[in-house]
């Protein structure tokens, strides 16, 4: 065979980590097109018969990997990796006595051949060998160069330094490509910067490798969670429990995919399952509870929290949970309960923060409303200071979708659009009766009601036109081409049909859409958008006196929430200047005093027929997830109407910078250190 020269030898391995890079990031096409290209100029290297080998296994095209084996045992019958791939090929077919066989020839041939020590290690579990297994796997942790690099890493990762600690990775599985605890670890450091996509990618490479790898199949279904991948998290959940039938995280990670897709029912089913594995989990018991909450069990949520705190007193979140059902009202020795653990050093602030909420919610429902402010304020305070918020970032956003969609853009753009006529948006603020709203039209026969979905965002935040290289949306909406704003209009109803049931129409009750309502109407033309809207003071004091479990940044502070209002108040007046008629506002107030006029005002709207259903919004059977949950479960009520006046002497500085809109208000509904009108 003619030698290669130096720079054929060159270029002949950086083909050969391309493909083993493609491998890595489950590219297995791309990595088989390389190890094709490479055997057509050199069908008798071994590494690449060996490494196509293990590409068509991964593809399943079993015959063809067989004949690469072949080849590769024909020219080189001494060389162990040949009857490694062998192994991994009788694995995949299930055949695993004959895998095992090829395994030890291939360690016979070479001892050093750590993974296939524990390729051979898991067939032994399977064939109920365990002895032999755990034989193996002590041997691979005494002889494991990859073992003191990992250890080396994670070690790096403790300090901190994540791009070291990754280097390390990346070296191990260049050396070893199915290193399964190299690629778990490396997914984990990339859970812990948010970067989920290809933390996946690794632990589904992984529990390819390794189908017996509990620990990547739990780390699997969090990154698949994480992601709002929830029928692909409730699969691996599935799988999880299959492995680990008498563990908990299966089955809680199953719990937890079940509610979030909207089966809560089967969410208590797989919560009780685990609580029987331990009773006293926490974590099941919290999430049983919401569950309940959602599809209206109170009963069973004040039960389930109720016990979570017995279990472990310092469990601050219960607290918080058992406050935040609105209607739920403590007994005061669990109010000197949560007094008594406020100075507690073993809470951390997040439990400091749930405990101050829950007790300003308590005295607010006790008409204490002082003291509710104290703990309220006290509680945001320290909410405040572990979030990031910019309000001059904010306030320039605005100005950028001011300028970008005018209303000759918009003009110029219509028509362009998906014209399903199917969503129904409500959008606003927080805390301004868009459940309220939600529910009203979810009692009507043709509208599903889908809660509050991210998949807007998402969409924007993934089209390369719009966050590419030096691109800001919404200024770089002007890159959007015509067949583009008919693409996203159908990406979004794509998206969202997994929440929906078989009904015409759906809501998407997402407040934070009210920024993107010139997008929503070029890319969904025939779409509806109702904008919920309240006093200015009551909608921003609720926000205040609400903790969310996340986002909404700008609610902890004041000022910063009545800023915030006046730059969606701002962007309102925007939309409805260059879109008349395009969003309709729904005041709470006006649905409070006339309900059935402004249902009537909703439908005609929404171009749907009148049902009296819509005024028996509060006997719908279905799950609400926000923090209204119950209050929607009653008739309609106007005890939360003006209820900003019974914090008026606390509220100086909001209503400060609140200042043009309340003074524009009639005379009834301002505070008391604004004037009368003078008209």
């Amino acid at each position: 065979m003619r030698r290669r020269s130096i720079s054929q030898e060159t270029e002949h391995l950086k083909l050969f980590q391309r493909a083993q890079k493609f491998l890595q990031t489950g590219e297995a096409e791309s990595a088989k097109t390389v190890c094709d290209d490479a055997l057509d100029r050199h069908p008798e290297d071994a590494n690449f018969l060996c490494l196509s080998g293990r590409v068509l296994v991964i593809l399943k095209r079993f015959d063809e990997a067989n004949a690469r084996i072949e080849q590769a045992m024909s020219i080189y019958p001494a060389f162990a990796r040949p009857h490694e791939v062998r192994g991994d090929l009788l694995y995949a077919k299930g055949e695993l006595p004959d895998a095992a066989k090829s395994f030890q020839q291939a360690l016979k041939l070479d001892p050093k051949l750590q993974r296939t020590r524990m390729k051979l290690a898991q067939v032994y579990l399977y064939l109920g060998r365990s002895e032999e297994a755990q034989a193996l796997k002590q041997e691979f942790m005494e002889l494991s160069e990859d073992n003191k690099d990992i250890a080396r890493a994670t070690k790096l990762e403790k300090d901190e330094k994540f791009a070291e600690a990754e280097r390390i990775y990346r070296q191990i599985l260049t050396r070893h490509p199915d290193n399964v605890s190299a690629m778990r670890l490396w997914a984990r450091l990339g859970i812990e910067q948010n970067r989920y996509a290809e933390a996946e990618v690794l632990l589904r490479r992984a529990v390819e490798l390794a189908p017996g790898f509990s620990r990547a199949w739990t780390d699997l279904c969090k990154v698949q969670f994480e992601q709002e991948l929830h029928d692909e998290t409730i699969k691996s959940a599935k799988r999880l429990i299959t492995l680990n039938p008498h563990a908990t995280d299966g089955h809680i990670w199953l719990a937890a995919g079940s509610a979030s897709s909207g089966h809560h029912g089967d969410a208590v089913e797989a919560y009780d399952a685990a609580l029987e594995i331990e009773p006293d989990h926490v974590g099941a018991l919290c999430g049983k509870g919401n569950a309940c909450r959602t599809f209206g069990d109170q009963e069973a949520a004040v039960a389930a929290f109720r016990e979570s705190i017995k279990v472990n007193p310092l469990h601050a979140e219960a607290y918080w949970s058992l406050a935040n059902m609105k209607t739920f009202r403590f007994e005061d020795h669990e109010v000197d309960q949560m007094l008594a653990l406020l100075p507690d050093e073993r809470i951390p602030t997040e439990g400091r923060v749930q405990l101050n909420n829950a007790l300003g919610l308590e005295f607010d429902g006790r008409r204490e409303f002082d003291r509710a402010f104290e703990f309220i304020d006290h509680g945001n305070m320290l909410r405040r200071g572990e979030e990031f918020y910019d309000r001059v970032e904010n306030e320039e956003k605005i100005d950028l979708s001011i300028d970008a969609f005018s209303q000759q853009f918009l003009e110029e753009n219509a028509g362009h659009g998906d014209p399903d006529p199917a969503p129904i948006f409500i959008v606003g603020l927080p805390r301004s009766g868009s459940t309220l709203l939600e529910q009203i039209l979810s009692s009507h026969s043709l509208v599903d009601g889908t809660h509050e979905l991210a998949d807007l965002g998402k969409i924007i935040r993934s089209t390369p036109q719009f966050t590419g290289p030096r691109l800001r949306y919404p200024t770089s909406i002007e890159n959007l081409d015509t067949d583009g704003f008919k693409r996203l209009g159908k990406e979004y109803i794509e998206r969202t049909r997994r929440y929906r049931g078989d009904r015409v129409f759906f809501t998407d009750k997402n407040p934070n859409n009210f920024a993107h309502v010139g997008l929503l109407h070029l890319v969904l033309p025939n779409a509806k958008i109702i904008n919920a809207r309240r006093h200015p003071l009551d909608s921003c004091f609720g926000s205040y006196k609400q903790l969310f479990a996340q986002g909404q940044p700008f609610t902890y502070d004041l000022v910063e929430v009545g800023e915030y209002y006046l730059q969606y108040q701002r962007l309102m007046d925007h939309w409805h200047e260059v879109l008349p008629g395009k969003v309709l506002d729904v005041h709470y107030e006006d649905v409070v005093a006339d309900l059935e006029g402004q249902v009537r005002r909703i439908l005609e709207y929404c171009k749907l027929d009148w049902e009296a259903s819509c005024l028996r919004f509060h006997e719908t059977n279905r799950s609400v997830k926000t923090a209204s949950s119950e209050q929607v479960r009653q008739p309609i009520y106007s005890s939360s109407v003006n209820d900003w006046r019974n914090y008026e002497s606390h509220l100086d500085s909001l209503i400060d910078v609140l200042e043009p809109l309340l003074a524009a208000l009639p005379d009834k509904d301002r505070p008391s250190n604004i004037g009368p009108s003078s008209h």
